[in-house]
C-alpha cells in the first residue's frame, strides 16, 4: 500500500529538522568567524587611518558588518548543512532504513521543508529589523573614511543630484520632508559640459516654506576656474527651486531600506515619474531571498538517494554543491538584469527561485526511480 503522508513519524522527522536546522547553523557560524576575519584584515588599515579610530571602532564595524554576511550566507549555509547531513545519513545506512521502512524521499524531506520555512520566516524578520539598519550605517560610515558621522537612524550617504548641467554630491543626507538636512556638499556648475566653479558646502538646511524657497547654506568655499580664484562666505541662500523629495529619491538602495519603507519609495518614485524598476525588483527580492533557503534541501537531495557503497556519494555531494552554486548565480545575474530594465521586476526576483525549484524536483523523482 502507498503511503501518501505528507510527513514521516514524528521521531524521524524531529531527527531530521534537528539535524537540517543544527548543521545550518554550525556552517552559518564557521562561514562568518572565517569571512569576518578576513573582511576584517582587509578594511582595518582604513578604519585605524581616520583620526581619532582605535580598537573600538574595529568591533564597530565587526558588530555593523556581521549581519549582513549572516544574511547573504544564510542559503549557502542551508545548503551545505544539508549536504554533510544527507552525506552523513547515507554513509550511516540511515537513509536505507528510512527507505525499507516505508518512506519515500519527499517524505524524507518534508520536515526539513518544514525547518526551512521556519529558519526563512527568521531571516526575513531579521533582514528587515536589523540587516538593512546595519548595511545603511555601515554604508554611511565608510563613504565618510570611517570618521565619525551623526547617530541618525534615517542617514543617506553619497547622493547624486543633476540640476539643469549641474551636479550636485552629498556626501550625507538626514531626515525627512521638510527636516532633511545635508552635510559635505560639492557643487560642480557646469556651462555646456565645461566645468565652470566648484562649490564646497560644510551643511544645507530649507528655508521656511521648503526647498523651494531655497536652502541656507553654510560654509561656502567657491573655486572659479575661469578666474582660478577662491572665495568664501559663511552663509548663503541656494539650491533654490530644489525640493527635498529630489534628494531622498536620488538614491532609493533596496538593501538599506525595509520593507514597508521601500513599498512607500516606490510610491514616490511612481508620483515623480521616476524609473522603479531596482527597487521593484529588490522589493520582490527581499521576500525571493529568504525563501531560497527552500531550496537547499531539495538541491541537496542528490546526496541521500543512492547506495553509499556504491563511492558515488561525493559526486553527488558535489553535484548538489553545483547546483546550489548555479542558483546563486542565476539569482545575481536575474536580479542584475531586472536592475537594468532587461527583466520584469516580478520575473527577475521569482525566476531563479522557480526554475531550480523544478530543477530539484526533477533530480528528486529521477534520484527516488
Amino acid at each position: 500500500m502507498i503511503n501518501l503522508d505528507f510527513m514521516p513519524s514524528g521521531p524521524i522527522a524531529r531527527y531530521t529538522a534537528r539535524l537540517f536546522v543544527t548543521r545550518t547553523l554550525a556552517v552559518l557560524v564557521s562561514l562568518v568567524l572565517v569571512l569576518m576575519t578576513l573582511d576584517l584584515l582587509g578594511e582595518s588599515g582604513k578604519i585605524l587611518a581616520a583620526p581619532g579610530n582605535g580598537q573600538a571602532e574595529l568591533w564597530h564595524y565587526v558588530v555593523l558588518r556581521v549581519p549582513g554576511l549572516v544574511a547573504r550566507f544564510l542559503p549557502f549555509s542551508a545548503l551545505l548543512g544539508t549536504l554533510i547531513m544527507f552525506a552523513a545519513l547515507n554513509a550511516n545506512s540511515e537513509i536505507i532504513a528510512m527507505k525499507a521502512a516505508g518512506v519515500s524521499a519527499h517524505q524524507i524531506l518534508a520536515p526539513l521543508i518544514v525547518a526551512s520555512l521556519g529558519v526563512a520566516a527568521i531571516a526575513f524578520a531579521f533582514n528587515e529589523t536589523v540587516v538593512v539598519h546595519s548595511i545603511r550605517a555601515l554604508q554611511v560610515w565608510s563613504d565618510n573614511d570611517y570618521r565619525a558621522v551623526p547617530a541618525e537612524s534615517d542617514m543617506m550617504s553619497n547622493i547624486w543630484l543633476l540640476d539643469g548641467d549641474d551636479l550636485i554630491r552629498t556626501r550625507n543626507a538626514a531626515g525627512t520632508g521638510q527636516s532633511l538636512h545635508l552635510s559635505q556638499i560639492t557643487v560642480y556648475e557646469r556651462d555646456r559640459g565645461e566645468l565652470q566653479r566648484t562649490i564646497d558646502i560644510t551643511s544645507a538646511a530649507q528655508l521656511p516654506g521648503g526647498g523651494a524657497q531655497g536652502w541656507r547654506l553654510k560654509g561656502v568655499r567657491t573655486y572659479d576656474a575661469a578666474m582660478n580664484l577662491v572665495s568664501s562666505k559663511p552663509e548663503a541662500i541656494g539650491f533654490k527651486g530644489i525640493t527635498p523629495e529630489r534628494f531622498t529619491l536620488a538614491k532609493v538602495d533596496p538593501t538599506e531600506q525595509d520593507f514597508w519603507t521601500l513599498r512607500r519609495l516606490i510610491a514616490e518614485l511612481e508620483a515623480a515619474g521616476r524609473q522603479t524598476d531596482e527597487a521593484r525588483a529588490g522589493w520582490w527580492h527581499k521576500i525571493a531571498a529568504p525563501l531560497s533557503t527552500l531550496l537547499m534541501p531539495l538541491l541537496a537531495a542528490i546526496a541521500a538517494f543512492g547506495l553509499a557503497r556504491s563511492g558515488q556519494v561525493l559526486l553527488r555531494a558535489t553535484i548538489g554543491m553545483a547546483l546550489g552554486f548555479a542558483y546563486f548565480v542565476v539569482d545575481n545575474f536575474s536580479l542584475a538584469m531586472g536592475n537594468v530594465g532587461v527583466y520584469p521586476p516580478f520575473l527577475a526576483a521569482w525566476a531563479p527561485f522557480l526554475l531550480f525549484l523544478l530543477i530539484g524536483e526533477f533530480v528528486l523523482i529521477r534520484s527516488e526511480e
